[in-house]
């Protein structure tokens, strides 16, 4: 049985005890192992590890010795509740062993999870399970979670209180993110939240959310951006010091003004602009930038944009300025330009 859309995630949260077989299987192999790590863990409740009520199985083993997964699935437990027996990276060679399993399962035997990367519609695995009436086949694509899987893992973290601002932020997170660190976030805010009742707000989510760039070049860039020319020398210095390429100070600073351009520009307001750009700008940082681009006005940073884009080609080009110079020149230059803004009223 093959299933589609909005069922896939709905059967892995709670896959059917009474079906044999699972197949998991997906490009991005993150998401393949969140599925398939959610699909054991309902299969078989708390503790299976250290009742050994999951016996794991390299896929492609089975290809040296079939009957490895037959054993492993009729064997009887020494503790009491549902077993799994679990294929990784299983290859289209250890169809036929799978095939020999599902053909002798029982109800009381172990359930097969299969979990494979990318396959093809001619593989033999999807072959196996998609036309099967008890085995389930479950394709993982690279869609980001929905706002229904998002709130259940929310839940699983003890989060219960989540505000519409504050989930249009993870959804925003979700879709900016590798699963993997998404999940991760998910699971520090339900640790930072543990025992406090208080719904979660942006300036929590922006606190533990992954960076975007580096931290010391972010820093810099808002130096400019705030038109603070007195405490640029300092940090350019120090990062200078940490050898960081002079593009890619530039790149993070065409970023950061084409983001204060959507923000200047969004007929719905600076904070509306920077709610919607990607990736997603969070909390007190959204707040600093909205007025960073109300400072500036639309003229002047398109001014800076022109700047440095012409920078940006300057450094890539054969010149044979030294390239540091170049950046710091152009970005100091920048960092005086909010002074005459203030004059003219942006």
């Amino acid at each position: 049985m093959l299933l589609k859309g909005a069922e896939i995630a709905r059967y892995l949260a709670k896959p059917d005890p009474a079906r044999p077989a699972l197949l998991i299987y997906g490009q991005d192999a993150m998401r393949v192992a969140l599925k398939r790590a959610e699909a054991v863990a309902s299969l078989t409740g708390p503790n299976a590890d250290e009742e050994m009520r999951l016996t794991r199985i390299q896929g492609a083993d089975l290809r040296k010795d079939p009957a490895l997964l037959m054993d492993a699935i009729k064997e009887v437990g020494f503790f009491p509740g549902p077993r799994v027996v679990l294929l990784d990276d299983t290859p289209d060679a250890s169809a036929p062993a799978i095939a020999a399993a599902l053909e002798a399962w029982a109800h009381g035997d172990a359930v097969i999870v299969v979990a494979a990367g990318g396959l093809a519609k001619s593989s033999a695995l999807r072959k196996l399970f998609e036309p099967h009436k008890l085995a389930v086949a479950a394709p993982i694509y690279d869609d980001p979670p929905g706002e229904a899987e998002i709130t259940a893992w929310l839940r699983a973290a003890g989060l219960t209180e989540v505000p519409r601002d504050a989930m249009q932020d993870l959804l925003a997170l979700s879709r900016a993110l590798d699963p993997g660190d998404f999940r991760q976030l998910v699971e520090k805010l339900g640790l930072y939240k543990h025992a406090d009742p208080a719904p979660l707000t942006q300036d929590e989510i922006a606190l533990l959310a992954p960076a975007t760039i580096d931290a010391e070049v972010d820093e810099l860039i808002d130096i400019v951006a705030d038109g603070r020319a007195d405490a640029f020398g300092v940090t350019m210095r120090r990062i200078e010091a940490q050898g960081i390429a002079p593009v890619t100070i530039c790149i993070a600073a065409l970023r950061h003004f084409r983001a204060l351009h959507s923000a200047a520009s969004d007929p719905g307001g600076a904070q509306a602009g920077l709610s919607r750009m990607r990736p997603p700008v969070f909390g007190p940082r959204r707040d600093r930038m909205a007025r960073q681009s109300q400072l500036w006005g639309m003229h002047r940073i398109e001014e800076a944009l022109h700047h440095l884009i012409e920078t940006d080609l300057q450094l890539r080009s054969s010149t044979r300025a030294p390239l540091m110079a170049v950046i710091e020149r152009a970005l100091l230059r920048l960092a005086m330009m909010p002074r005459g803004a203030r004059g003219a009223g942006g």
